[in-house]
């Protein structure tokens, strides 16, 4: 399936199990290819067909402090209020191994194209995608 990626097979496994925590009004947790009924009405509350996970932290999961990654998730949050995008803070936290919780934006609105574009924009190997059926996927981009 993702045999074409430099990524390592072991960190997309980590990244198919990790867990995608959305905070706000509506908190709720994204799982790789299953359904999500919470995110579904995120969309349609927002007016949205789509949405990403996107994060700034730890580029190419070479991990940073907590300082730098801090700072470029402020330089996400930037881009993406520039950009008139709607977006929820959340944390990508993998339920087992010993890899610390990334902040994340869950980003409403957004195309496939233009996610994988910020993902790449800011370092990272994936974005998680999901589309009108709410079923998040893993989107490689290495």
């Amino acid at each position: 399936m993702f045999s074409e990626s430099q990524i390592p097979r072991a960190t997309i496994q980590a990244y198919l199990e990790t867990h995608y925590h959305v905070h706000g009004f509506s908190p709720t947790l994204l799982k790789i290819g299953e359904g999500n009924a919470t995110l579904a009405a995120i969309h349609r509350l927002n007016g949205v067909e789509a949405s990403a996970f996107v994060t700034a932290c730890n580029p190419f999961s070479e991990p940073l402090d907590d300082a730098a990654n801090a700072e470029r998730q402020k330089i996400l949050a930037v881009e993406l209020t520039q950009r008139g995008l709607t977006f929820i803070e959340g944390v990508g936290q993998h339920p087992s191994n010993d890899w610390a919780g990334e902040a994340s934006f869950l980003v409403l609105g957004v195309s496939v194209e233009e996610a994988k574009e910020l993902g790449a924009r800011f370092g990272q190997n994936a974005i998680v995608w999901a589309g009108s059926d709410a079923v998040p996927k893993l989107v490689l981009l290495r």
